[in-house]
């Protein structure tokens, strides 16, 4: 127990030290209907992700939510990183891609 409370100290140290910058949300779109739903934001810092949802077979006891979508970064070392996704009745499937920095 005592390993994973040092761990997590550490790793809340480290978090904090962190340099710290202001991100703004350059956009959102948000729609929710009983059928699905769909959003999609993008920040300052090069976050984004746009994200579907939509209920197959609503009126049947198979009824389920498949989404589908993409979020995208940028990482420390500067790299832009994508993840394509699907997620439904098959599990969560995503598709990764690595840009160059700029």
């Amino acid at each position: 127990m005592l390993k994973y409370v040092t761990i997590a100290c550490v790793l809340a140290a480290l978090c904090s030290a962190a340099p710290q910058q202001d991100v703004q949300i350059l956009r959102f779109d948000n729609d929710v209907n009983v059928d699905g739903y769909s959003f999609a934001y993008e920040t300052s810092d090069g976050t984004s992700r746009q994200e579907e949802g939509k209920l197959d077979n609503p009126q049947s006891e198979n009824a389920a939510l498949t989404v589908t979508g993409q979020y995208a970064f940028v990482a420390p070392d500067g790299k832009h990183y994508t993840v394509t996704f699907t997620a439904g009745p098959n599990g969560y499937q995503p598709k990764t891609s690595l840009g160059q920095k700029k």
